[in-house]
């Protein structure tokens, strides 16, 4: 399981994840200062499901290593899932006047990146166990 460069960018991409329940979205100006905003806090509650639903897509990807096409499609889809949260974060950000986003709204679109790469790995990996099973079906 963990000699494959897949799963090594699935863990990535769980890692960016877990970082992204957990911090904060952005800053708003107050008039007592600075208060931070998490995404559990944003506007509309259906970013939160959907961070769960990225979570437990990768976590799904990252434990099917043994069925690798079942892997190879929960990991584009998790890469699907990631690629339209980030595209959401920059309607959010072109969209709103006030906030300053902080810098963790890119780890969607690096969580795409790795799931996306995790899936070309599953893709060769399928790819050389059909190559070798052809070969010993051949010596028959």
């Amino acid at each position: 399981m963990w000699q494959r460069i897949q799963t090594l960018y699935l863990l990535i991409a769980l890692l960016l994840e877990i970082l992204l329940l957990t911090g904060t979205a952005y800053e708003v100006a107050d008039p007592h200062g600075m208060v931070s905003v998490g995404y559990w806090q944003l506007q509309s509650p259906y970013v939160a499901i959907i961070l769960c639903i990225l979570t437990l897509l990768t976590v799904l990807a990252l434990t099917t290593y043994k069925h690798l096409i079942f892997q190879m499609r929960t990991a584009s889809l998790s890469g699907l899932v990631a690629l339209g949260i980030q595209i959401w974060f920059g309607w959010m950000y072109f969209s709103w006047d006030g906030p300053v986003f902080k810098w963790t709204v890119i780890f969607p679109l690096v969580t795409a990146i790795c799931c996306f790469l995790a899936a070309r790995g599953c893709f060769q990996d399928q790819l050389m166990v059909e190559s070798s099973q052809r070969l010993r079906n051949r010596r028959k």
